[in-house]
């Protein structure tokens, strides 16, 4: 006697919800750029999204708290002279943030607690090296001030942030490369590129380890490393049906799982939460979010369920778990983006009865500490991201970041305003060795980001009552104009009853003045061409 057992797992019944539209971000002009990217990024703090905008590239950064509808002229970060392409923030700090743009410059942005007031357009530091657009910004796991770049010129750059230097450039990817992904704890870099290969580095080197093919379809793939050092794929394959699979490092060209699940032409997004193992694939352009476990029984990754939306996502961001909610048992939470402007917040939950800390949904996770230093990281050294329990609640360490900014010698906790490029770099060679020469050439005194002077209030009140000024005489304007279309109506209801009475006599009145015009043209035809015959004559 056979019979099937159902697989133990405390995230079978995982679901989601989508949260009432005014709990969620309305009338953002989300944008239209056909790069594949998540065009969204979220941590904790704030909410940042890529938006159309004219004159060149710009997202839109929102603080949690500001829901519901958002106003058309909510001030942007708008430095790059093209469009923006990707954005991500850092790990380490929830007010720094790194976009790629196709002007082929790399910025990083200090976002002041609260969210914007005006227009930010002074970027903490710009990274110049590629020579065609930057669409892939990804930071590292454990090193403070490490970030990778990948360009539409084939290069890989791996940066030092604190000192605007480059530590490692790879330069082997034939082609495009799709996406990038460190491991668990930065040793190792795993990347997929249109030539259709996925291939492993040693990120300090650039040496290619392993390479082979990843999907045979010619489409866009992505890859990233697992926690425990698999690698999950997705891609396409030769009849442009879309495929997961799972693989080993040591065995690239033998997938462990490869799966078709359909036909379509968006780029799946991997979303992965190392603490519960879950996987999360998102379409580009389609309306269901699929979710997966990964464990180490066949058949390895083990599909859930699937969550259904109406609207087709233009884009998604995954919150850090620092920023789910524990007391409801919340697990995930994403920020879709649809083609209508609406940013809808979908919470993941597992059911749960008690109303006690889950410890078993909750592992420690990753905190906004750095392990080590990027100049421990490119001598050699490795260490796993540093974290902390969930119990009790999480708390912002911003602050105290920003008060230990002399120990940790890093500038993005304290950057300046109205510098030039050379003078940010100046200021950023005070996280290296270089620091006490930049230094002494960066003279000038500047304020702080997050600091606003009493001017600047001043400008900002007189501003807001202008506005209001000009609002109130366009209400009264809007009022008369209502007040006058209003008597003209009453006007013309009244005047319809005499008209109905005329229109008999004015009918023949017509006629007649009618046949009288038509002799006087009669008349006037005979006298001009009499005129005109003697002209002639003459």
């Amino acid at each position: 006697m056979s019979f099937r057992v159902v697989r133990s797992s405390k995230f079978r019944h995982v679901y989601g919800q989508a949260l009432k539209r005014e709990q969620c971000y309305d009338n953002i002009r989300v944008s239209k750029s056909s790069w594949d990217s998540t065009f969204c990024a979220v941590n904790p703090k704030f909410l940042a999204i890529i938006v159309e905008s004219a004159g060149g590239g710009a997202f839109i950064v929102l603080p949690h708290n500001k829901v519901g509808r958002i106003a058309a002229d909510h001030p942007l970060v708008g430095g790059h002279k093209g469009p923006v392409l990707d954005i991500s923030w850092c790990p380490h700090n929830d007010n720094v943030i790194a976009s790629g743009s196709e002007d082929c410059v790399v910025k990083v942005w200090q976002i002041p607690d609260g969210g914007l007031s005006r227009t930010l357009t002074e970027p903490v530091v710009d990274l110049v090296f590629h020579q065609r657009r930057v669409g892939l910004v990804v930071w590292h796991p454990s090193a403070l001030n490490v970030l990778l770049t990948a360009g539409s010129d084939n290069q890989v750059v791996i940066w030092n942030v604190g000192t605007g230097e480059i530590l490692v450039h790879i330069d082997s990817h034939p082609d495009i490369v799709y996406s990038a992904c460190f491991n668990w704890d930065g040793s190792k870099l795993v990347t997929t590129c249109k030539d259709k290969k996925i291939r492993i580095y040693d990120p300090r080197t650039g040496e290619v380890e392993s390479e082979a093919v990843c999907h045979e379809g010619s489409k866009a793939t992505r890859a990233i490393f697992l926690r425990h050092g698999l690698i999950f794929t997705t891609g396409f394959n030769r009849s442009s049906e879309r495929q997961y699979s799972l693989r080993a490092p040591d065995a690239l060209s033998d997938p462990i799982v490869m799966v078709e699940l359909d036909t379509s032409n968006g780029v799946m997004f991997p979303l992965y939460d190392p603490d519960t193992n879950l996987i999360y694939l998102c379409g580009k352009g389609d309306s269901v979010i699929r979710y997966f476990e990964v464990t180490p029984e066949p058949p390895f990754v083990h599909y859930i369920n699937t969550f259904q939306t109406p609207d087709p996502q233009r884009g998604i961001g995954m919150m850090p778990k620092r920023g789910c909610d524990v007391t409801t048992c919340e697990i995930s939470k994403f920020y879709r983006l649809n083609n209508n402007g609406l940013c809808q917040v979908i919470s993941m939950t597992v059911p749960r009865k008690s109303d006690l800390f889950q410890e078993d949904l909750y592992p420690d996770t990753l905190a906004e500490d750095a392990a080590i230093t990027a100049e421990k990281w490119i001598m050699g050294e490795d260490a796993d991201p540093v974290t902390f329990s969930l119990k009790g609640g999480y708390v912002s360490q911003s602050a105290t970041k920003s008060l230990s900014v002399s120990k940790k010698a890093n500038i993005l906790n304290k950057s300046a305003v109205g510098t030039s490029k050379s003078a940010s770099s100046a200021t950023l060679g005070s996280g290296g060795g270089g620091g006490s020469s930049a230094s002494n050439n960066n003279s000038s005194a500047s304020a702080p980001i997050s600091g606003i002077t009493e001017k600047d209030l001043r400008d900002i009140t007189d501003e807001i009552r202008k506005l209001k000024a000009i609002i109130v005489k366009h209400e009264n304007r809007i009022r008369a104009l209502e007040a006058t279309i209003r008597e003209q109506e009453e006007h013309a209801e009244s005047a319809a009853p005499k008209a109905n009475n005329t229109t008999t006599s004015s009918s023949s009145n017509d006629t007649k003045a009618t046949s009288d015009s038509n002799n006087t043209n009669k008349e006037d035809a005979n006298g001009s061409a009499a005129t005109t015959a003697a002209s002639e004559d003459v």
